[in-house]
C-alpha cells in the first residue's frame, strides 16, 4: 500500500471520528434534553398529585364533618309517643342511655321508637290480659267461694265491697284487673258473709232479669 492510500484511510478515520463525536455529542444533548422533560414531567405529575390528594382530603374532610354531625347524638332525647302508645319513663329512659352510647341522632332514635313502642305496648297488654283470665279461672274453682255457688258468693263479695269500698277503690279494681284475683274476692267474700247473713234465705239471690248482681259487678267471671 502506498502513502496516498495510507493517508486517504487514515484521513477517512480521522473524519469518522470526528463524525462519531459529533453525534455522541448530540446524542448527549438529547439525552440531557430529553431528562429534563422527563423530570419537568415528574414535578408537573408530583405537583398535580399533590393537588389532586388535597382535593380528595378537603373532600373526605367535608364528608367526615357532615356525617359527624348528622350522626351525632343529642344532649338529651325528647321522644313522642306514637299514637295511641304511651311511653313508660323507665323504658325511656333505659331506650335513651342506649341510644346514646350507639351516637344516635334524634330523628333516628325517634323512628326506633315508632316501630318498637306499639309493639311493646300490644304485648304488654296480651300479658296482661292473660294474667286476669288466670286469676278469673282460679277464682271460679276456689274451694272456699268458687264452684256451682260462684255468683252467689260473688254477690256477697259486692255486698261487702258497696258497703265498706269506695267509688275509687271500685274503679281501681277494675282497671287493674284485681277484681279478678282470688284473694281480693275472698276478702270481700268473708266480710260481705259477716253482713249478709240476713239479706240471702235459702241461696235465693238478688236478680234483675236474668243477669245476677255478681254477673254485673264481675263480668269476667260468668261461667
Amino acid at each position: 500500500m502506498d502513502q496516498n492510500d495510507t493517508l486517504i484511510t487514515e484521513g477517512q478515520e480521522t473524519n469518522t471520528a470526528d463524525q462519531q463525536n459529533a453525534d455522541d455529542s448530540t446524542t448527549d444533548t438529547q439525552a440531557a434534553e430529553s431528562e429534563a422533560t422527563q423530570q419537568t414531567d415528574q414535578r408537573q405529575e408530583t405537583d398535580d398529585g399533590k393537588e389532586a390528594e388535597g382535593d380528595k382530603g378537603e373532600k373526605e374532610d367535608d364528608s367526615s364533618d357532615k356525617q359527624e354531625e348528622e350522626s351525632k347524638a343529642p344532649d338529651e332525647y325528647e321522644f313522642k309517643a306514637p299514637d295511641d302508645t304511651q311511653l313508660d319513663d323507665t323504658v325511656i329512659d333505659a331506650f335513651s342511655e342506649v341510644a346514646k352510647e350507639l351516637d344516635m341522632p334524634q330523628d333516628a332514635a325517634q323512628k326506633m321508637i315508632d316501630k318498637v313502642a306499639p309493639v311493646m305496648q300490644a304485648r304488654q297488654a296480651e300479658q296482661i290480659a292473660a294474667v286476669r283470665n288466670e286469676w278469673a279461672e282460679s277464682s271460679k274453682t276456689d274451694k272456699e267461694f268458687g264452684g256451682d255457688k260462684l255468683d252467689e258468693n260473688l254477690a256477697t263479695a259486692k255486698k261487702a265491697m258497696d258497703t265498706f269500698g269506695t267509688p275509687e277503690l271500685t274503679e281501681l279494681l277494675n282497671k287493674s284487673g284485681l277484681g279478678n284475683h282470688p284473694e281480693i274476692i275472698r276478702a270481700f267474700y268473708r266480710a260481705g258473709k259477716t253482713i249478709s247473713e240476713d239479706t240471702f234465705v235459702g241461696g235465693k239471690q238478688e236478680t234483675s232479669g236474668s243477669e245476677t248482681t255478681a254477673q254485673r259487678m264481675y263480668p269476667g267471671m260468668n261461667p
